[in-house]
């Protein structure tokens, strides 16, 4: 492959260890869940703040080998949890765990700050035996502070870099458990998203990541952007490391409201899914409008990539194009700031009266008194924004949330896929990684997040291929609750194409002819 000097960091004997395969060497004694904590441990020591300087971790667990000796334990007296019995996992600094760590969503406002409780998903986490090893760096505020910001920076962790080529962005706010699952630092992660934060950055990284619909997955003890678009969702190396860990994390909450729809869905063994066949006789629609024609190679892979999927029996309907696409940015927009202002402040209602900061104002106010530390290269004009919006009951607010649903759901997906009387509708989740920029911020060329992310709809994107020796990424997304059938599909695409790489730690990319 093209490019700069690549850092050869030493033998890892868990690289690309599945959660089946480190389960399995926990269930004949090749490893404890102690040995796993200490080697992940070893592994960040050498790739984060050294080495190639990754930056993709903001605060280590100190209970982490307590909690591994205890289900060392558990397990040597014949009591297993599940697969995730002693499996450690990371979680996005935007998710409460209600330990020594804290959570600050990246930003030094919130330096200190220590959640009262674990979030819902991390309980479930943890009621699954998994072992919360650390906390990941994020672009601040889950990238939606300023409009001209970098993925993966924060005043806490600094820039974060893509393991794959180190100069190029590892993109959107779930920068840092994508860059962190990537290089092994950990068996599986969660990221959030409102919009593209798990499937941009999964897709750049050459990742798995699954976008739940909206409710499956409790946002509670979140720091949210939108009550109508946040979820967390599982990033991860294999399709089948999503499937399990999708299914650890589901679960009715009586803290959010959202998860009552997701009552007959809550506790789904998402791993029967998973089919070699499961193409077989499926009609996939191409939304090839808007959401092809932006890069020429990546374009080349997806044509590729439905080559493929025909081989494996699906009947590809292309176009598909999905309606009212681009109609609804500006009122996504509108009802993010909204949101955001009512959720933030409700959040920081939460943490009590030792809380650094209250409320969005006065996160605003702290960022003008430290300009120098946390606005070095970019500003917050979103958070201006959203503190002059006013409360949910405002009818500007009611009417743009009004036309997102409309335009995304019952007049977009739902429309075209009843027309074409279709199983899943894909295309490539976006462009290849650009070099990272802080003076200008990032440069989006092409993405096919926003209509699943507005839709509140499922949305997984699963290894494609490489355009000049970056990872692109497949999209497979469709109606609400259907994440079984989008994770039968991904994982018949992903066995059939085995697209994924370990990431090489180049320095730059030297750009010659596509690969």
């Amino acid at each position: 492959m093209p490019g700069g000097v690549p850092f050869k960091p030493d033998p890892f004997e868990l690289s690309e260890a599945t959660v089946a395969e480190l389960a399995e060497g926990l269930g004949n004694g090749r490893w404890s869940s102690l040995d796993l904590v200490r080697l992940y441990g070893e592994r960040i020591d050498a790739l984060d703040q050294r080495g190639p300087t990754l930056r993709h971790m903001l605060d280590r667990n100190p209970d982490a080998e307590a909690i591994a000796d205890q289900l060392d334990r558990e397990r040597k007296a014949g009591r297993s949890r599940g697969l995730l019995h002693g499996i450690p996992v990371v979680v996005k600094d935007n998710i409460d765990t209600g330990d020594r760590m804290t959570t600050t969503a990246g930003s030094m406002a919130l330096a200190g700050s220590h959640a009262p409780r674990d979030a819902f998903l991390v309980e479930r986490l943890r009621a699954a035996g998994a072992i919360i090893l650390g906390k990941t760096n994020l672009t601040e505020w889950a990238n939606f502070r300023s409009t001209r910001a970098s993925s993966g920076w924060s005043s806490r962790g600094g820039q974060g870099k893509n393991p794959v080529c180190l100069d190029r962005t590892p993109c959107g706010s779930s920068s840092g458990t994508g860059g962190a699952i990537a290089a092994c630092y950990a068996a599986v992660g969660i990221g959030t998203e409102t919009d593209g934060s798990v499937t941009c950055p999964s897709a750049t990284v050459g990742l798995v990541g699954l976008k739940p619909t909206v409710g499956l997955v409790s946002r509670s003890g979140i720091i949210p952007i939108s009550a109508t678009q946040d979820t967390a969702g599982p990033m991860t190396r294999t399709v089948a490391d999503a499937a399990i860990l999708l299914s650890a994390i589901t679960g009715v909450d009586p803290r959010d409201a959202a998860t009552s729809a997701s009552r007959t869905h809550a506790g789904t063994d998402y791993p029967r899914f998973l089919d070699r066949a499961a193409l077989q006789g499926k009609r996939l629609g191409v939304t090839r409008e808007r959401f092809t024609g932006y890069h020429p190679d990546t374009d080349r892979i997806f044509g590729e990539a439905l080559d493929v999927l025909r081989q494996l029996g699906a009947i590809i309907v292309d176009p598909a194009n999905l309606p009212h696409a681009g109609e609804y940015d500006e009122a996504e927009y509108e009802v993010l700031l909204y949101e955001f202002k009512a959720g933030l402040n409700a959040y920081l209602a939460t943490l009590g009266p030792g809380a650094p900061i209250r409320t969005l104002e006065e996160a605003i106010a702290f960022n003008d008194r430290n300009a120098a530390r946390v606005m070095p290269y970019f500003g917050q004009e979103i958070f201006h924004l959203a503190q002059s919006k006013g409360p949910l009951t405002t009818p500007a607010y009611r009417a743009a949330l009004a036309k997102c649903r409309r335009l995304s759901r019952e007049l977009g997906i739902d429309a075209v896929m009843a027309r074409h009387r279709l199983d899943a509708l894909v295309a490539p989740t976006g462009n290849p990684a650009w070099p990272i920029d802080l003076v200008n911020g990032d440069h989006f060329t092409g993405s096919v997040t926003t209509p699943a992310a507005v839709a509140g709809y499922p949305h997984i994107t699963v290894p494609m291929g490489r355009s000049f020796g970056l990872p692109v990424g497949l999209s497979f997304f469709g109606r609400a609750w259907s994440e079984g059938a989008l994770l039968g599909m991904a994982y018949a695409y992903e066995q059939a194409s085995m697209h994924r790489k370990a990431p090489e730690f180049l320095s730059s990319l030297e750009v010659g002819a596509p690969l």
